[in-house]
């Protein structure tokens, strides 16, 4: 869970092998994030939990990609104080009325840090199938959440490129993908607007630049960097630009028409629109930016 122009046609062999678990940062709250829409989704999905002083909630590396595993769970802490660790080191805490836990539920990965009831504390939580199930109730909740996720992002990518971390030597990531039906619910939802074709090397959008569209990748490849490192390959199915749609701040990435591409261009209302109606669209694309975020923070030495 999301850059500058890719220099001298420069390409990684292969893409990034599945990214170790990075130090998780404290729930960063955005100023989209509304503790009354929060209460209300997981009171309605999930159940109350009291967690004694000193007891692990999760802990790092548990969890793997069973879809409606009953270890996966997220978090939204009602009372009390947890602390958040990563190789034991302490990286955070979690404080009354904010949420945690949430990525590995949403990219059916491990979990990358370990959090402990730093006092008796009383969580409700939601496993894997009562989070989707409640997504298409709660479409507010899923826009909430993937601002939190993309504040997060830019916080680790602000980092990165501050700190020079970023190396054209660095594998890529691979774009999630969305399913084939997915895709062609997105065709036939905007068939009266016919994608683009946009030709090699052609710069379809730039860093700092103010995000009108995201995209969707019908066909073709496009190449995703920040400060004219390659971070990113998104292929047919793939979907780039979100970020700015949602927090409108500026783009934080430049693409670049890796090969003759065919995009279907998403305004910010039907974009909105599609998340609020379409609880896959809302799901594939919490995964997608759950899984961008694991991937830019595995490089935070």
């Amino acid at each position: 869970m999301e850059l500058k122009l890719e220099e001298d046609g420069k390409k990684p062999a292969t893409p990034a092998a599945p990214a170790k678990p990075a130090a998780a940062a404290k729930p960063a709250q955005s100023k989209l994030y509304q503790p009354a829409v929060a209460l209300q989704f997981f009171k309605t999905a999930g159940k109350v939990e009291s967690i004694a002083q000193g007891k692990p909630i999760f802990v790092e590396n548990e969890g793997g990609a069973n879809l409606y595993s009953e270890g996966a769970r997220m978090y939204l802490l009602l009372d009390g104080q947890v602390a958040l660790s990563v190789r034991k080191k302490p990286v955070g805490g979690v404080r009354k009325g904010e949420i945690f836990g949430e990525l590995a539920p949403i990219s059916q990965f491990p979990r990358t840090a370990t959090a402990v009831a730093a006092t008796a504390c009383k969580v409700i939580s939601v496993n894997e199938k009562q989070f989707q199930d409640g997504i298409a109730k709660s479409p507010d909740f899923a826009i909430m959440l993937m601002s939190i996720i993309i504040n997060r992002l830019r916080e680790t990518i602000a980092k990165l490129t501050s700190g020079g971390a970023l190396s054209e030597q660095d594998p890529w990531n691979k774009a999630t993908m969305f399913d084939r039906k997915l895709l062609a619910d997105l065709q036939r939802e905007f068939e009266d607007k016919p994608p683009a074709l946009h030709p090699l090397n052609k710069v379809i959008m730039k860093e700092g630049d103010r995000g009108i569209f995201m995209y969707a990748v019908l066909d073709g490849t496009v190449a995703v960097s920040i400060g004219g490192k390659l971070v990113e390959m998104v292929g047919p199915g793939g979907v780039f630009g979100e970020m700015a749609l949602i927090d409108q701040n500026a783009r934080v990435a430049t693409a670049t028409a890796e090969s003759d591409c065919t995009l279907l261009a998403i305004n910010r209302n039907d974009f909105l629109n599609m998340i609020r109606t379409k609880p896959a669209f809302a799901l594939s694309l919490l995964k997608a930016l759950s899984e961008r975020l694991r991937f830019m923070t595995s490089k935070v030495k």
